[in-house]
């Protein structure tokens, strides 16, 4: 009989492509919305996780013990208490994506541990940001880690790509829907400092399987894990890959990086070096990324129907 997992999300960009990873192992559910399709074989459990009764309710009602359960969408404290509330005596093993938002952008370390200075922001869930949410998210998690029947697991990626993402990692063309064809149209590519900060991107099927590959490894109960692919590059590298793989130069135009920071504080945990130490992950055992940017690229251009 096969295991069984739960994913909190399950049709988006890293869940849909988890879910349908997971299948190879598990018997599988997702809670969402319904408002996108899941894939062939998995159990729907419909319920917006923002209404906190409903969520409970729709879990409970499942009837269900999950041998793992993701949460792909676990994007502040208000997320992170639901998942100690709700989930202890359901399952024995979480598995939470953060973020490498949460580091401070101005003193991040080449590469970065787990260790750091971090964006810590004071106020109302609602008035932070991304980041300053993500990383309240985290504390309620490492303030209860050991202190529940739930062994915790989370990820720190960078930039996710590949099939289910919008392309492009670094402003002004990060997550952009045209940016193929403004290569293949020969347009100049802006980028903050010619792109020179670099960066670790992900392809977003090594990051489902380092999160299936930890379910069972003890060594990952209760850390936080920062991941990233197995080469860091330039940004403007990547933009390279792409014109190279569309048969394109690509013209990169530099946007002076004075002054972008502060007139842009939302790119900010851009604007910064990108790259990770693997080697917590590795001592513990997990699955190390090994999807290069050509190969990933190659395969997330595909899916967006340029090769």
């Amino acid at each position: 009989m096969k295991k069984k997992a739960l994913i909190i999300g399950g049709s988006g960009g890293l869940s849909g492509r988890l879910a349908a990873l997971a299948k190879d192992e598990y018997e599988v559910w997702a809670v969402t919305r319904g408002q996108r399709p899941l894939g062939d074989g998995i159990h729907l459990l419909k319920a917006d996780r923002n209404d906190t009764d409903n969520f409970k309710k729709t879990i409970l009602e499942a009837d269900t013990n999950w041998d793992i359960v993701f949460d792909c969408i676990c994007m502040n404290e208000k997320h992170a208490l639901q998942d100690l509330n709700v989930f202890p005596g359901i399952t024995k093993r979480l598995v939470v994506i953060s973020t490498d938002s949460v580091y401070d952008p101005l003193r991040k370390d080449t590469p970065q541990k787990e260790d750091g200075y971090f964006v810590e922001e004071e106020g109302e869930p609602e008035t932070l940001t991304y980041a300053g949410n993500k990383r309240r998210m985290e504390h309620i998690f490492i303030n209860n880690f050991g202190s529940t029947s739930l062994a915790v697991t989370l990820f720190r990626p960078g930039h996710i790509y590949g099939p289910g993402f919008l392309i492009g990692c670094y402003p002004e063309h990060s997550r952009q829907k045209e940016l193929p064809q403004l290569i293949l149209d020969k347009e100049s590519i802006s980028l903050v400092g010619g792109g020179i900060y670099l960066t670790q991107p992900i392809f977003v099927d090594d990051l489902a399987n380092a999160m299936l590959d930890c379910a069972e490894k003890q060594g990952t109960y209760n850390h936080i894990f920062c991941i990233g692919g197995p080469k860091a590059v330039e940004n403007r590298r990547y933009y390279e890959i792409i014109g190279q793989l569309l048969d394109r130069d690509v013209n990169i135009k530099e946007i002076p990086l004075a002054g972008y920071f502060e007139e842009h504080p939302e790119y900010s945990g851009h604007l910064c070096h990108r790259i990770y130490d693997l080697s917590a992950l590795r001592e513990a055992g997990v699955r190390l990324p090994d999807t290069s940017l050509e190969t990933g690229l190659k395969i997330h251009l595909k899916s967006l129907g340029y090769l």
